[in-house]
C-alpha cells in the first residue's frame, strides 16, 4: 500500500468501562439509559475521569464528482453538488444550519469537485496515485485540524452518486450481492434503482479478483474524495480524537478506515442511521449504535452535527450525576 498508517492506540477503556459501572451502581445513572453510555465513550476518548462536553468540533465535507452519476443514477443531476457546494461556502446548506445549532466549525474541501472520475461500471475512478494522494490529503486534513486543537471530527460527503459508490465498495469488501447492497439514495423510483443496481453490479464485477486489495479497490470503485475521507478518519483515529460516523458514504469510508488501520473503530461513534443497507452494514460490522435514528440522507455531515448536541448532553449528564459521587 502506498500509505500505512501507524498504530492506532486504544481510548482509555479503564476509565470507559469503570465510569458506565459507576453510572450502573447508582439509580440516577440508571436512569439516563443509552446517555450513561454514551457519556461513557466519551470519557474514554478524553481520557477523563469525568467527560465534559465537546468544545471544538469539526464538520470536514469533502466535495466529489462521480462519473458514474451520468448514468441517471440519482434524483439529483449530475452538476448539483457545484451549486451545493457553493451554498455551502457561502454559508448555507444543512451543514451550516446544524453546524450553527450544535455550535461546530465547517471546513468544506473542493479538491476533487473539478476531477471527474471515471465511470466505475466500465473504467477506473481515478489512478492508483490520485489514491494515494487523496488518502494523504485525508491525513494531513485530519493533522491540521488536530494540531489546531479540534476536539471532535465530523467528516461530511457532498457528491451525486455517493450512494451508488458506498454500494459498490460495501458489496466488494462484505461479498454482499449488489441487489441487497442498492437502497434508494436520493429517493429514487424502480427504474433508476435498477439502472442503479446494475451499475453497482458491474463495477463489483471489474473488481471480483482483487477484493482484498483495498487501495486498488479503492482506485477503481471509489473516487478520491472517498479516499480523503478514509485518510481522515483513520489519522484522527491514530491522533486520539474521536469521530462521529453519518450517512453511507461516511459509514463506508469509516469501515474501509478500520480496514487500514486496525482499532480505527474504538474511536468513533455513529451519529444517526440511513436507509442505506450500506450504512447499516458497515455501522453493524464496526460494532456502533447510533446515537440517533433519523433516516437523514442530507450527507454533509448533517445527521452527525444533529447527535452532536445530544452527545454533549450525555458527556453533560454523566458528569453531573458522578461529580457529587
Amino acid at each position: 500500500m502506498a500509505i500505512q498508517f501507524p498504530q492506532v492506540d486504544a481510548p482509555d477503556e479503564a476509565r470507559q468501562r469503570d465510569l458506565a459501572r459507576r453510572l450502573d451502581a447508582s439509580v440516577p445513572g440508571r436512569a439516563l439509559g443509552r446517555l450513561g453510555a454514551i457519556g461513557a465513550w466519551v470519557a474514554g476518548a478524553q481520557g477523563a475521569d469525568l467527560p465534559h462536553p465537546f468544545t471544538r468540533a469539526r464538520a470536514v465535507v469533502v466535495a466529489g464528482n462521480h462519473g458514474i452519476a451520468e448514468r441517471g443514477i440519482s434524483a439529483w443531476q449530475p452538476d448539483a453538488a457545484r451549486a451545493q457546494a457553493a451554498d455551502i461556502a457561502a454559508g448555507g446548506g444543512p451543514v451550516n444550519a446544524a453546524a450553527r445549532m450544535a455550535g461546530a466549525g465547517v471546513r468544506l474541501v473542493e479538491d476533487f469537485l473539478d476531477q471527474p472520475t471515471g465511470a466505475i461500471d466500465v473504467e477506473a475512478a481515478m489512478s492508483t496515485q490520485a489514491c494515494a494522494d487523496a488518502l494523504q490529503l485525508g491525513v494531513d486534513l485530519a493533522d491540521e485540524e488536530v494540531d489546531a486543537g479540534t476536539d471532535i471530527v465530523l467528516p461530511g460527503d457532498l457528491a451525486v452518486g455517493n450512494t451508488t459508490v458506498a454500494a459498490a465498495l460495501y458489496g466488494t469488501f462484505t461479498r454482499t450481492e449488489p441487489v441487497l447492497a442498492v437502497g434508494r439514495g436520493s429517493g429514487i423510483n424502480d427504474e433508476v434503482w435498477k439502472v442503479k443496481a446494475a451499475a453497482v453490479r458491474d463495477a463489483m464485477f471489474r473488481v471480483r479478483g482483487c477484493r482484498d486489495d483495498e487501495e486498488r479497490v479503492l482506485a477503481e470503485i471509489a473516487g478520491p474524495d472517498f479516499a480523503c475521507l478514509v485518510g481522515l478518519i483513520a489519522q484522527s483515529a491514530v491522533r486520539r480524537t474521536p469521530v462521529v460516523v453519518d450517512g453511507a458514504y461516511v459509514a463506508v469510508a469509516a469501515y474501509v478506515a478500520e480496514r487500514l488501520a486496525p482499532g480505527t473503530k474504538r474511536w468513533l461513534i455513529a451519529g444517526q442511521l440511513t436507509p442505506e443497507p450500506s450504512h447499516l452494514g458497515c455501522v453493524q460490522a464496526l460494532g456502533l449504535t447510533p446515537v440517533l435514528a433519523l433516516d437523514m440522507t442530507a450527507g454533509q455531515a448533517a445527521g452527525s452535527l444533529a447527535a452532536l448536541p445530544t452527545i454533549n448532553l450525555a458527556a453533560e449528564l454523566a458528569a453531573e450525576v458522578l461529580g457529587g459521587a
